[in-house]
């Protein structure tokens, strides 16, 4: 079934009510001989940052956790992140919480997320501590992000007509990173988009959308095309590159993920994803057609306008201009912003229309573009770049989960998090 009809799905059975279940079966592979232990160039920084919170035990047991409420959701808003703590080591977490009878979402897919995210040790990669079912949901204990997700970020105040480039280049280049590594194991992540890159308190960035994931490890061999195409990645339509859209058989690779790198990059810099407000099937015209969205500054609005104009005048609308409400972004762009060579460039090179002439992840991280962050700590940098916004770091002075649950909205004012989170 085509990408553009509905968003696929089918019921699952549900374990039995009370049942604290870990969900860490061994996972029937793909693969004839597992690769997890093997090593890349991406491993050698791989666990730096997650070992303290290896340290910590973060059992299947709903008791060991004091839900404080909820700051958002995920998966097509059917489940809940809630802050909590984690009470043996005091530890500040989220728990993610998916109602098996309610949802509609395949157990299947939610499996392999799981099971995907526990094999995965890298520092720029969202840990999963533990997963259980408890009283038929499921529970993903899961790090705090603070500043929450990139989205968040630019739909602050501060930040909609998009991100500090500076700041842009070090998260980009944290989730390059990620995706070396990923790439590296045989996956391609296939889910890349602003609201999947989270960042933590201390400016720590780490990828997440795991579900999206794809292994092209077969039978111990590794394929170099695949024809496995999402049925239930519905909201990341227009992140996906052209290949995946068209469903033919010349397939796609792990090329579509640069793809989706450049339209990410196009999204924090912009304040908004190209293609916005188009209907699902225009936008998919306008990406075979070879539309290419641009990094908007003063070099390339005025050429956008005169685009849009004529686009206007023959009665097709290109939407790259507009913003998620449909409104014309033509008057709110900053004209005397300018983002610079390398940046266009780096984009330029991410949305080639043939994936063979796109880079690799482990070409992009030595673009020009990343030089301005060369040997440079994202926790050191990061967080100063987003002033004003302030990361959610003091989880006691939000409300339990069972009590005040109406003032939420008025209560996370405070905590400048932005939009909810969306995983």
């Amino acid at each position: 079934m085509s990408l553009m009809q509905c968003y696929c799905s089918s019921k699952k059975s549900v374990p039995e009510a009370d049942i604290e279940e870990p969900l860490y079966r061994k996972p029937r592979s793909r693969r004839e001989s597992p690769s997890w232990s093997s090593s890349s160039a991406s491993d050698r920084a791989s666990t730096s940052s997650a070992s303290n919170y290896n340290m910590v035990d973060f059992r299947p047991r709903p008791e060991d956790y004091q839900i404080f409420t909820v700051i958002g959701h995920a998966c097509n808003e059917q489940a809940t992140i809630s802050l909590a703590k984690h009470i043996p080591s005091g530890t500040h977490i989220t728990i993610r919480r998916i109602n098996l009878e309610e949802c509609d979402i395949d157990f299947g897919i939610l499996q392999h997320e799981i099971l995907a995210s526990k094999q995965f040790a890298h520092s720029n990669i969202l840990p999963l501590y533990s997963a259980f079912i408890h009283n038929k949901e499921l529970w993903a204990v899961m790090p705090l992000m603070g500043y929450g997700s990139c989205r968040d970020l630019v739909c602050h105040a501060q930040f909609t007509e998009g991100l500090p480039e500076l700041a842009i280049a070090f998260i980009l280049r944290d989730v390059l990173q990620a995706l070396e590594y990923i790439h590296a194991k045989g996956f391609i992540h296939r889910g890349i988009r602003a609201s999947h890159i989270l960042v933590s308190a201390n400016g720590q960035v780490r990828l997440s959308g795991m579900r999206y994931m794809l292994d092209t490890i077969v039978g111990g061999a590794k394929e170099h095309v695949v024809h496995d195409y999402p049925t239930t990645a519905i909201k990341s339509l227009h992140w996906m590159a052209p290949e995946i859209l068209e469903q033919n058989m010349a397939g796609y690779d792990n090329k579509s993920d640069i793809y989706s790198i450049g339209i990410t990059a196009c999204e924090l810099a912009n304040g908004c994803v190209p293609f916005a407000d188009m209907p699902l099937t225009l936008m998919l015209l306008e990406k075979m057609s070879g539309t290419t969205p641009r990094l908007l500054d003063n070099t390339t609005v005025p050429d956008y306008i005169m685009e849009e104009n004529q686009n206007m005048e023959g009665g097709t609308d290109s939407g790259i201009l507009r913003d998620s409400e449909g409104n014309s972004r033509g008057d709110t762009i900053k004209y005397q912003r300018i983002f610079s060579s390398h940046f266009h460039e780096f984009v330029e090179s991410c949305l080639k229309r043939d994936p063979t002439e796109r880079p690799t992840a482990t070409d992009l991280l030595s673009h020009s573009f990343f030089k301005q962050v060369k040997k440079k700590s994202t926790e050191a940098y990061l967080p100063n770049l987003l002033i004003p916004v302030q990361p959610l770091t003091d989880a006691t002075k939000l409300p339990k989960d069972d009590s005040a649950v109406g003032s939420l909205v008025d209560r996370l004012k405070d905590t400048d998090l932005g939009e909810q989170w969306s995983f």
